[in-house]
């Protein structure tokens, strides 16, 4: 069995990717900045309204500006060298960031239900007028802000999850006022504590799909978009191979994907051309852009197998 050659390539091809721009720290900025305000105004004006929709619309925007601030600075990590320790550099600090985000988002959206089932039952008189001003100004914001990122929310979950949740604010916000106009014109209160348990499901519903898919890069799995299947024809229809095995697909960050494969070519010999070929495509066709090529010669007495390749 002849030496296998250990091939990488981090080739980003000019017609694959979006023309996104990749530094996005200014609009990160100007958007916490914005909802930092906002959750302040929500939460004095939503206690002096005695309405728990506003708190409940509050409580959703401080989640949402504390995952602009980790997904900010997870943006930061992604750029950082790689160290002797860390290897790869700190690109999965982005997942994390996405992971911790849902969590808390979750945790607080129960929080926020479980205070307006209290009010349900309650009698509290709720300021209308002041519920409508309010959430207005919150329309604008979380517009705004989700406009700032609205050019990154294809590449990068972490802007997506910001960009999704920051429209979805925007829509709630829109509630929230109409809410406040029936209060007004009728004086249905029970409609407050209504509105933010709508809020706090419309959150879980949003925030679920995200969260599910951080846990899943978390754990290493195949990113979605990328079909694994596919990959493996790809490879096995390369000139001279006749097995492929140990091949493994994973997220490195929430924009980047690394993949890992042996390739089994019998007296093929080196072939640079063939391997920077071959992570042209793999970038260009699957958006992996860190791939590692491994080829063998396909010697059964000392055949270089990593672990089982049995897929379920």
């Amino acid at each position: 069995m002849s030496q296998a050659d250990l091939a990488h390539d981090e080739y980003r091809s000019h017609g694959g990717h979006d023309d996104a721009p990749t530094d996005f720290g200014r609009a990160f900025a100007i958007a916490a900045s914005l909802n930092i305000t906002l959750v302040i105004a929500q939460v004095v004006f939503g206690v002096l309204a005695n309405s728990v929709a506003l708190i409940a619309d509050a409580g959703h925007n401080l989640g949402d500006v504390l995952g602009l601030l980790l997904a900010w600075g997870a943006h930061g990590m992604a750029r950082w060298r790689p160290t002797q320790r860390y290897t790869y550099g700190f690109r999965s600090a982005s997942i994390l960031v996405a992971l911790f985000n849902g969590i808390v988002l979750m945790v607080a959206t129960g929080a926020i239900a479980w205070e307006a089932l209290h009010r349900l039952f309650g009698t509290a008189e709720v300021g209308g007028v002041t519920v409508m001003i309010v959430a207005a100004i919150g329309i604008v914001v979380n517009g705004v802000s989700a406009w700032l990122l609205m050019a990154g929310r294809k590449g990068d979950l972490n802007i997506r999850g910001a960009f999704l949740h920051l429209l979805g604010d925007a829509a709630i916000s829109f509630g929230v006022v109409v809410a406040g106009a029936i209060i007004y014109a009728t004086g249905w209160n029970r409609l407050d504590p209504l509105a933010s348990l709508v809020i706090s499901a419309l959150i879980v519903w949003g925030t679920w799909g995200l969260l599910r898919e951080a846990i899943m890069m978390s754990l290493d799995a195949v990113p979605q978009g990328i079909d694994r299947s596919s990959v493996e024809s790809y490879l096995r229809g390369l000139p001279g191979v006749t097995e492929v095995h140990d091949l493994h697909i994973w997220a490195m960050s929430t924009t980047e994907t690394a993949m890992t494969v042996h390739l089994v070519r019998p007296g093929a010999g080196l072939d640079d051309r063939l391997l920077h070929q071959i992570c042209h495509e793999l970038d260009h066709r699957f958006r992996i852009s860190h791939a590692t090529l491994q080829v063998e010669a396909g010697d059964t007495e000392h055949a270089c197998r990593l672990a089982p390749d049995h897929v379920i």
